[in-house]
């Protein structure tokens, strides 16, 4: 797979008059100041990242600060990355000095294993210390609060005894959390863990990090616009050849989807789920698996059937308005709907965030020109 040259998608034609990304909203700018504070008395740094987007998503502003203490950098939904590459950044980082553990925060292994990882690093001040801080931090919607909710249970399980910790708040959009929260996770000595709002810097100058944010979730679709996201990623996976690794796949996942389903029909439709629980059953699953086959047929097809050139701006505006009508059939959107490329965007991106078209990471593999603070 093709790298991207850097910079370049960001400077196509429909970024355009877009200028800088901002999102910085009141709360983001309360909240930055209340976790450089809070930074200068903690004893440890938890620094959740995007495993898709290594770099994109550090706060750049807070990273001189970063630099200077106790850091564990945890790649999160690690189930969406390219595993493949993921262990050309664990080198990179650490290369740098910098502790690197890519993990889920929905599995309690994992979980254990980032503690384990918090244990080993904190063991020579908990020897003078009673009571120890480990800050959580990172940019929207890189899954902080996850995390936070799974510490919780492991630490329910290892002291029963103690006190009822209040939850985190975990949603699909960034911004839930909107203020700093401490919980106690352990005894002897006593750690407590802060939960803070997701930050990001008050403006983006680097438009392509910006749109990298946006189509992890991280910044509002609204800030940037679907259309734009969307167009965003054709250029990634075009530009790669992505959609070339899909020759064989469309044809195979409806059948795999069908058998399994049919061995194990319960454990297969749990996630797919509705928000009331309520099961769907095996046709609803087909139709999303049929779904995520069509748009990779489509692309398959589109970009297969594409002459002109990839590393020629116009040529590859053109081919993702091919596929932006393509996928608008594939997905069954009326042709006459007045907002039709934005549904396209809507539903594409959403597969493309819940991991069904498969696993990615938007950052290069980092070469030596690579630097992070």
């Amino acid at each position: 797979m093709g790298a991207v040259r850097k910079g370049w998608l960001g400077q196509m034609g429909f970024n355009k008059g877009g200028g800088n990304i901002n999102w910085f909203p009141g709360h983001m700018a309360a909240a930055t100041r209340a976790i450089r504070q809070r930074l200068k008395l903690s004893d440890l740094v938890i620094e959740v990242r995007d495993a898709r987007i290594p770099l994109s998503s550090a706060n750049e502003d807070l990273q001189p600060m970063l630099s200077g203490k106790r850091r564990v950098i945890a790649l999160n939904k690690q189930d969406l990355a390219n595993r493949n590459l993921m262990h050309g950044w664990i080198s990179y980082f650490n290369s740098r000095k910098q502790e690197c553990l890519p993990i889920n925060a929905h599995s309690r292994s994992s979980v254990q294993k980032l503690l384990d990882l918090v244990e080993f690093k904190l063991k020579e001040v908990m020897t003078r210390e009673p009571t120890l801080l480990v800050m959580v931090l990172g940019v929207p919607n890189v899954g902080k609060s996850a995390l936070i909710n799974s510490i919780h249970q492991i630490a329910l399980s290892r002291f029963p005894v103690q006190e009822k910790m209040k939850k985190a708040r975990v949603g699909p959009l960034p911004g839930v959390t909107q203020d700093i929260a401490g919980f106690k996770i352990a005894h002897r000595p006593s750690v407590y863990l802060l939960d803070t709002p997701g930050v990001l810097v008050p403006s983006i100058p680097d438009i392509e990090t910006g749109l990298k944010l946006a189509l992890a979730g991280s910044v509002k679709d609204s800030v940037v616009g679907e259309e734009r996201i969307a167009q965003y990623l054709l250029a990634v996976l075009n530009t790669r050849g992505t959609p070339l690794h899909w020759k064989h796949l469309v044809s195979r996942e409806t059948e795999d989807l069908h058998l399994e389903l049919d061995k194990k029909p319960e454990s297969n439709i749990k996630y797919l789920q509705n928000k009331s629980k309520k099961p769907i059953n095996k046709s609803d699953v087909y139709r999303v698996q049929d779904m995520v086959s069509e748009v990779q047929r489509t692309l398959y097809i589109t970009h297969s059937e594409f002459n002109g050139s990839l590393e020629d701006e116009n040529d590859l505006e053109t081919l993702i308005d091919h596929q932006f009508e393509a996928l608008q059939k594939a997905l069954k959107i009326p042709h006459k709907a007045s907002e039709a490329r934005i549904m396209v965007s809507k539903k594409f991106l959403t597969l493309f965030r819940t991991g069904k078209l498969g696993s990615f990471i938007l950052d290069d593999v980092p070469d030596a020109s690579d630097s992070v603070s």
